[in-house]
């Protein structure tokens, strides 16, 4: 229900990322604006870093720094009064994984391939326990072909960059199961929900019959496209919804939840913050607004996430 939401800030230039600060204040990037930007708890909004590109997913890293994952920016087009992506821009370059200190606005890339192959568009990432991180590419579509994504595992330290999969269409959300057996991706062309054995830190163990070695968990119900999402404490993953805006919750195994509406075509990002993590953060891009929502379940503590 839409009377649950509570607007936290508006006038974002296409929010998704966000993330809990130690202080309680909240961070997302600003795709549009090519910045990251602090929100406090009164909605006082300042910016952190001014990256460029398309800043995307971000999550805290051992080092307590921000790392970002950036896809180079977009084209933008406004539709019935809303900003939306509209392909890969002129000036594009590549997309690359980058570091934030978060207190002096410091900028540092990390990577901008991996085996020789350039990044084209990193949408969203998440640490394991071990101090690694899986991301997703989405690639770049442009007007009469696109792009295939991948899944891929890095190290902080610049030392290791890894492709677990390829092909995938659109790859962008993803997540670990809490006992970290499973990683998460959501593709957002086709809105399937896949999951991936993980053998080791950065291996994961592939099953047929898809050519990607995932177990497929969820697909849509009528016309939809997945985006970003985020894990309950009991293993359940939420994942918001393009077209249909909302956030569907479906179970470790596939089982539909629940579809928890929102008033935005583009719901991107989902993350869980205060007491017992029972608060839902959602990004409701096209309209540039950042809302919070009471949360039935609690979230997944994220690995050094700043705020335990």
């Amino acid at each position: 229900m839409t009377s649950l939401l509570t607007e936290i800030a508006s006038d974002l230039a296409f929010p998704e990322g966000p993330v809990m600060l130690p202080d309680g204040a909240i961070a997302v990037v600003e795709i549009a604006r090519g910045c990251v930007t602090r929100i406090d708890r009164n909605g006082r909004k300042t910016v952190i870093a001014t990256p460029g590109g398309g800043p995307n997913g971000a999550a805290f890293g051992p080092d307590g720094h921000l790392y970002v994952c950036n896809n180079g920016g977009f084209a933008w087009k406004t539709v019935d009064g809303r900003l939306v992506p509209a392909g890969q821009p002129d000036d594009y370059k590549g997309g690359w994984i980058e570091r934030i200190d978060i207190g002096t606005g410091k900028v540092e890339v990390l990577y901008t391939s991996c085996d020789g192959r350039p990044l084209k568009g990193p949408n969203d990432l998440v640490f394991d326990r071990h101090g690694g991180f899986y991301f997703t590419d989405h690639g770049k579509r442009r007007p009469r072909d696109v792009d295939l994504g991948g899944l891929y595992y890095a190290k902080t330290d610049g030392s290791l960059i890894r492709e677990l999969v390829q092909p995938m269409i659109m790859p962008n959300g993803v997540g670990l199961s809490p006992d970290e057996q499973s990683v998460y991706v959501a593709e957002t062309r086709t809105g399937h929900l896949w999951a991936f054995d993980i053998a080791a830190p950065g291996v994961i163990h592939k099953i047929p019959p898809h050519e990607n070695g995932g177990r497929h968990l969820a697909g849509p119900a009528g016309y939809t496209s997945f985006d970003s999402l985020a894990v309950e404490a009991d293993g359940t993953v939420c994942v918001a919804s393009l077209v249909l805006g909302g956030i569907n919750v479906i179970g470790a195994d596939g089982t539909f939840v629940e579809f928890i509406a929102m008033p935005d075509p583009y719901c991107t990002n989902i993350c869980f913050g205060g007491a017992e993590l029972k608060t839902a953060y959602i990004t409701l891009s096209s309209t540039g607004r950042l809302v919070s929502r009471p949360w039935p379940r609690p979230g997944h503590r994220l690995n050094f996430d700043p705020c335990v």
